[in-house]
């Protein structure tokens, strides 16, 4: 099937790869709540129809954009001692290379967006810190406390952008953040 889009013909997989493209920076730049069907078509200079009939609703399009997989790496990969230090080195990778996760932070103060970072919090994160726990109530506890870490560092470098913490190199940030995380990870 064939769409017009600003006058040109594209195929239905091109408009929707448009569509989503465009979503995902207003998303990642005004968050879920500021961000309208409107701007999105704006910017993919397509009609809000489009969008409608592409992916359903704001929710369902906002769902498409921060879908993402965190292939975390494996823990049996991982010495002990270098559990924190490897996940926050990861994380700052994946923040850096990855918008889907820059939308999920910024949309994470909408019902929907907290919804969608708990799922990938309870299907990453908590089987990751029970690797290193057996008590299931303990490594959940264990996740939360490291995710604050994880959270807390990519809102103040990549989205305040808060100064030193937007300068640190990434070694910096894994020698003050690293430790945290693997206290909270594998100690005790």
């Amino acid at each position: 099937m064939l769409a017009y889009t600003c006058g040109v013909r594209r195929s239905s997989r091109e408009t929707k790869a448009l569509i989503l493209a465009a979503a995902r920076e207003r998303f990642a730049a005004d968050g879920y709540d500021r961000t309208t069907i409107r701007a999105i078509a704006g910017q993919a200079h397509i009609d809000p129809a489009m969008i409608i009939r592409y992916f359903a609703s704001k929710e369902d399009l906002f769902l498409a954009a921060c879908a993402f997989d965190v292939p975390l790496p494996d823990p049996a990969g991982i010495p002990r001692e270098k559990v924190g230090a490897t996940l926050v080195e990861f994380f700052l990778r994946r923040w850096e290379a990855d918008a889907a996760l820059h939308i999920l932070l910024r949309g994470a103060t909408s019902p929907l967006g907290a919804e969608r970072l708990r799922s990938v919090f309870a299907a990453e994160i908590v089987p990751l810190a029970a690797t290193w726990c057996d008590d299931p109530v303990e490594a959940a506890r264990r996740a939360a406390l490291a995710s604050t870490q994880i959270l807390g560092l990519a809102l103040c470098r990549f989205v305040a952008a808060l100064p030193p913490m937007a300068d640190m190199t990434h070694e910096e940030l894994v020698t003050w953040v690293g430790p945290t995380v693997q206290r909270y990870l594998v100690s005790g």
